[in-house]
């Protein structure tokens, strides 16, 4: 059969592509669908026709797949934020591990590869550190209400639906984060509801409510509540806060950001301490952080513990190396591997998380991390000091090619590469090849229920 665009088939799903879509292979074309498992047979329309490739839509699922499982949340057929709960864990990892060494071989052209297995996430739920919610006027109601006339389709707050900026999923229980968070959430839905102040439109612009950002310290067990607001009304957020304290006493800090940025971010032109301190305490080994309402930190505690010690283990100090960390935001990597070096320097472009980063290291302390700020392929010339070990972790773009120049002619003799995306390791592996081997590789899972996986990549001068 010819596959054509906005037509609906008959497919059955034979594989889970990079990006966590079902595959299809109508007469060889490849056809991707997304909430599709491997031996699922489906109906779907062809929304995007290529000459070598085609995307679907999922109509409905004739006859499921005996890999699937029934998903632990109420809204993970509709959310973005889990897509992969119908799959077992075991078999996530499978295809986690199948995409880093595909992607390498495919991607990178580099062959033979030692791609271990995918260090697990523990636990599987309630892992997020931080979860952000949207606020919407007219929520996105769930095919069972559409059912019914009597549900109206008022103020909302949680996720988005996927490929939309304005639909908005109510959600009462969100699986993936503490459950402290999603009472704390419930609160939070019925004081707005009852404040009498809109929630922000975002084709029109206005109105109120925009976010709330929930951040949660493991070691700790405290809450960081973010009530971001598009203009500021000191004594609405103020009575929520207080509220919150009173019934919650593991809360030890709400902030109030405001913005009227027409873009969708949570972080604030102006921000506003309304309860407890401006930000909350996370420890990573033996380490503390400082985290602030809108710094950067890994977004599941654990798995960042041993993605780090992977790290550690890859480097192999023995206390007399300088160590070189791009991209080193607010300074957790370096300050992790501070007392196994001689010295560490980080480079990092974005002001703020420099500022972090070295407010971290006066935390715990450390006097041999030294903090850079600036672009990578600015800073680096001007840093004469050849380090022993590089580490790099790009953001899901990759390294940019200036600065893989710039790491050729530094010629560390040893690299450890920290990755978010595959695709793009295997890119910059490829470019790093004529000078370093990639003698192995270990994902390391930060993401249940997701396509997403980090990897660490150990690579030795040649």
């Amino acid at each position: 059969m010819a596959i054509k665009k906005r037509k609906a088939y008959e497919l059955e799903i034979i594989d889970i592509a990079f990006g966590g879509k079902g595959l299809a292979k109508p007469e060889g074309l490849p056809v991707f669908i997304d909430r599709c498992i491997p031996g699922d047979v489906v109906f779907a329309k062809i929304i995007k026709k290529k000459k070598s490739w085609a995307e679907g839509k999922l109509i409905k699922i004739i006859k499921a797949s005996p890999l699937r499982n029934q998903g632990k949340c109420l809204y993970c057929n509709f959310c973005g934020g889990c897509k992969w709960q119908q799959i077992g864990y075991d078999r996530q990892l499978e295809y986690k591990k199948r995409h880093v060494t595909e992607s390498i071989e495919h991607i990178g052209g580099l062959k033979n590869i030692q791609v271990n297995d995918v260090i697990a996430s523990d636990p599987i739920f309630e892992y997020r550190n931080k979860m952000e919610f949207s606020c919407s006027a007219k929520r996105w109601l769930m095919p069972s209400e559409l059912e019914n006339e009597a549900v109206k389709k008022d103020f909302g707050i949680g996720l988005h639906v996927p490929g939309t900026f304005d639909k908005v999923i109510d959600i009462k229980q969100c699986e993936i984060m503490p459950n402290l968070g999603n009472k704390i959430l419930d609160d939070v839905r019925s004081f707005i509801k009852q404040s009498d102040l809109p929630a922000y439109h975002l084709r029109t612009h206005e109105g109120f409510w925009r976010f709330l950002m929930l951040r949660h310290s493991v070691s700790f067990d405290t809450w960081m509540v973010n009530i971001v607001t598009r203009y500021k009304q000191m004594d609405v957020v103020s009575d929520l806060a207080a509220l919150l304290t009173k019934k919650y006493p593991q809360i030890a800090s709400i902030m109030n950001n405001i913005t009227d940025a027409k873009s969708g971010v949570s972080i604030g032109k102006e921000e506003v301490c309304l309860k407890g301190e401006d930000h909350i305490k996370e420890k990573l080994g033996k380490f503390s952080f400082k985290i602030s309402a809108n710094s950067f930190f890994q977004t599941n505690t654990r798995s960042c513990e041993k993605l780090y010690a992977k790290v550690s283990e890859y480097a192999a100090l023995t206390g007399k190396e300088v160590v070189m960390d791009l991209y080193s935001g607010t300074g957790t990597i370096p300050i992790w591997l501070s007392d196994q070096a001689k010295m560490v320097m980080g480079i990092e472009i974005v002001k703020s998380a420099v500022i972090d980063a070295k407010e971290n290291a006066r935390l715990n302390d450390i006097e041999n991390c030294d903090f850079f700020e600036g672009d990578i392929k600015d800073v680096l010339p001007r840093l004469r000091q050849k380090p022993d070990v590089m580490i790099i972790d790009p953001p899901r773009i990759g390294m940019h090619k200036d600065v893989v120049q710039q790491v050729l002619l530094m010629g560390p003799e040893k690299i450890v590469y920290v990755s978010c995306n595959p695709a793009t390791l295997a890119r910059d592996l490829e470019m790093l090849c004529p000078t370093y081997e990639t003698r192995e590789i270990t994902p390391v899972d930060m993401f249940p229920h997701t396509y997403h996986i980090e990897s660490v990549a150990l690579l030795v001068k040649r």
